[in-house]
């Protein structure tokens, strides 16, 4: 009798697990174009040292091997491994507050919210320069 009542545990402690995954934004995530919609990198989503929230580019789908229109650190430097996401502090479910940088327009940008959406299928990042404000959706790759 115990050993199915331990069973039955792991089992719901499994599908809990499995669950919260969903709604979280940590993993890999595919990134697409903004025009054409294809995908572009698969970039990890990752707990820094520090506590925070932070991505990176571990499979590059669409984008040059390196990034030679990059300004400043990156310049000339392999896409994979690029830092996109850091910084990012959780807030009443919603991450944001940190710093981005698309590498593709070598631009960086304050990032205003990162945010799973469609039960965890997706991810919506929204950053902004200035007061202008874009939203991006990623698609979750694992």
């Amino acid at each position: 009798m115990r050993k199915i009542i331990l069973a039955g545990l792991l089992a719901s402690v499994a599908f809990a697990a499995t669950a919260q995954n969903n709604t979280s934004p940590l993993g890999k995530w595919k990134t697409l174009d903004d025009k054409t919609g294809k995908p572009m990198t698969v970039t990890e989503v990752y707990m820094a040292k520090n506590g925070t929230m932070a991505a990176r580019i571990v499979e590059n789908l669409g984008l040059p091997a390196t990034c030679a229109d990059c300004s400043g650190e990156y310049k000339g430097k392999p896409t994979v491994g690029i830092v996109t996401l850091w910084g990012l502090k959780e807030k009443n479910g919603v991450w944001g507050g940190g710093e981005g940088f698309k590498p593709s327009e070598d631009t960086k940008f304050k990032v205003k919210s990162v945010k799973v959406i469609d039960g965890g299928k997706k991810l919506e990042v929204t950053g902004c320069k200035s007061i202008f404000c874009r939203s991006a959706t990623w698609v979750r790759a694992s």
